[in-house]
């Protein structure tokens, strides 16, 4: 408190109530993989907010650099707006995994480690079982992002891409796999021809622009909404059209097909992730806690050295409990009432003198979030009158 010497009315600013907590992006993708130029940057993923970006730092498609540009493009074109481009030394296992000799000395996948805004993970074309356990134990082990993987370009019966699911699957729902590629138009450099600035058709993996999907959807709906149903800009064929009954077989494995549809053209029609636990079965559902997670993580770093007592409790309560209310009125969570939505704890109840001794405030909070409407069922039946 301050020391006053002269008589008067002094006025002081103090803090109470709640603080508010920010809601955290959700739509920065991360590219590791081959391009046709630019430094291997060691701890340094590169930061690109447009194609012009990305060609400008690391060049077009090559036949030597094939996966990265196309899908960068594809994310660009699809709606995407941020992503960090770590360049790999090669395709192998071990340059795309990346090690991490520390601070300054990390690569491949392992660099966006360092970037704490990610929050969707790729290795475009990369498919190895090696790369693929590696993206989603490294999503999993930072527990605020997703990984989208591609399948194999020549995977294409239910059978091999059920297998190849395995390598696939996260427990709780930090990786999703996308089938089948698709043929696209993607730019290069001519060197035949006066270095002139042509397109070529290609068969591209569907990770990049699966990733500006997530970022479309995000933006013009929220992350509460299944980035499905959702156009493929710049898809021109698919590599196989999977029907209707062979998606069956797809879907509840948590493999998600792409699809041509007469008169609407080529759509994601699927919106699973590939978690065992049930809960966590839908990309929203997992996304959705990604981002309240993060938010309420960054938001609530003035908590930490704060006397750990009833008057904190209180203000974490409002703090958070205003920042769910917000999410409610927005529609990402389920509830006719707040109080259905979500609950908010942090008392005696979930703290013992123990906890409070050894510097550890416990908040408890629960969420309803919303559910995707996979199946639309409409069920119709004759109604006639008894005079007819």
């Amino acid at each position: 408190m301050a020391t006053y010497q002269t008589p008067g009315v002094y006025i002081e600013e103090v803090e109470l109530g709640a603080k508010p907590i920010a809601g955290v992006g959700t739509s920065i993708a991360g590219f590791v993989g081959v391009t046709d130029k630019g430094a291997i940057y060691q701890d340094q993923p590169t930061l690109v907010t447009s194609w012009g970006d990305f060609t400008s730092k690391f060049g077009y498609y090559t036949s030597t650099a094939p996966y990265v540009a196309p899908a960068v493009f594809s994310f660009f074109l699809n709606g995407g707006t941020t992503a960090f481009i770590v360049k790999s030394a090669d395709d192998s296992d071990g340059a795309i995994v990346g090690t991490d000799g520390g601070a300054g000395a990390r690569t491949g996948l392992t660099a966006l480690t360092d970037v704490d805004e990610v929050t969707m993970v790729m290795t475009p074309g990369v498919t190895s079982d090696v790369v693929v356990k590696a993206v989603v134990a490294h999503c999993e082990h930072m527990g605020d992002r997703i990984a989208i993987i591609d399948a194999p370009e020549d995977t294409i019966t239910t059978t091999d891409l059920d297998t190849y699911k395995a390598d696939a699957i996260s427990a709780d729902g930090y990786a999703t796999l996308y089938a089948p590629w698709y043929n696209s138009a993607v730019e290069y450099i001519d060197t035949t021809d006066n270095d002139k600035l042509k397109n070529k058709k290609i068969f591209i993996p569907p990770s990049g622009a699966m990733a500006g999907i997530y970022s479309r959807s995000d933006s013009q709906r929220g992350v509460h909404k299944a980035p499905a149903n959702e156009q493929v800009r710049g898809a021109l064929e698919l590599k196989v059209n999977y029907n209707k009954a062979e998606q069956a077989l797809l879907n509840p494995k948590g493999i998600n097909a792409i699809r041509s549809f007469a008169g609407r053209g080529i759509l994601v029609w699927g919106a699973r992730t590939t978690a065992s636990n049930s809960l966590w079965k839908y990309i929203n559902v997992r996304r959705l806690f990604m981002f309240l997670e993060e938010s309420i993580d960054e938001g609530t770093q003035w908590v930490v050295f704060e006397p750990n007592d009833a008057k904190l409790w209180d203000r974490v309560k409002q703090t958070i409990n205003n920042f769910l209310t917000t999410q409610w009125r927005e529609g990402m969570l389920m509830g006719s009432t707040p109080d259905e939505a979500f609950f908010v704890k942090c008392d005696r109840e979930t703290m013992t003198q123990d906890d409070i001794d050894n510097g550890r405030l416990i908040c408890e909070i629960g969420v309803c979030p919303v559910k995707p409407a996979e199946f639309v069922i409409f069920r119709i039946a004759q109604q006639c009158s008894a005079t007819a």
